[in-house]
């Protein structure tokens, strides 16, 4: 039974780090469908703020909103905006250290890996709409709010235990914590 478990192991780890590698691959394929769209004057802000989003994703998510999104099990004292805690887990028990959901278990840091890249690709989608449109200081501004604060509030409604997760809410494949979250906040920037 432990070889099960331990391939197990290995196996959900893999596949996060594979997944998130694919997924961290289409940020250049964003850089180049921005870049391709954009003035050519504008081409070098274009490149430079999409590795600066990727760099605030990244670091602030590991700051602050991974603690946001996945409260571990104090979700229900966590209310309607997670539990807030800078570095580390909110708590840490054996299972968040694991990265145990259930039956399953895999690494805590792939799992990290796994969501930081949804994270940033929200904000991919907020750079798409507001190209040329938007300082560059302005833009790394409100990445820090959304990566931090907005999206993993949002994502832990559904992903970490929240109300909507509690409500029977269905996410399919992303559709409502990234792409409407992105969207959204696209929205308000334009």
């Amino acid at each position: 039974m432990d070889q099960i478990t331990e391939l197990s192991y290995a196996l959900d780890t893999f596949y996060f780090l594979v997944c998130g590698a694919l997924v961290m691959w289409m940020a250049a394929g964003f850089t180049m469908l921005e870049a391709g769209l954009v003035r050519g004057k504008n081409t070098a802000e274009i490149l430079t703020k999409n590795v600066g989003l990727y760099a605030i994703a990244c670091l602030m998510y590991m700051l602050v909103g991974y603690n946001l999104m996945y409260p571990g099990d104090d979700a229900m004292v966590a209310g309607i905006f997670g539990k807030f805690a800078v570095l580390g887990r909110a708590d840490n028990s054996a299972a968040d250290v694991l990265g145990s959901g259930g039956d399953t278990y895999y690494s805590g840091l792939s799992d990290f890996f796994f969501q930081v890249v949804f994270v940033a690709t929200a904000m991919s989608i907020v750079s798409g709409a507001v190209a040329e449109r938007m300082k560059l200081w302005s833009f790394f501004t409100f990445s820090v709010v959304l990566t931090g604060f907005i999206y993993p509030v949002q994502g832990y409604w559904k992903w970490g235990g929240g109300f909507l997760d509690g409500l029977g809410f269905s996410d399919f494949a992303g559709s409502g914590v990234v792409h409407m979250c992105g969207a959204a906040a696209a929205l308000a920037g334009v």
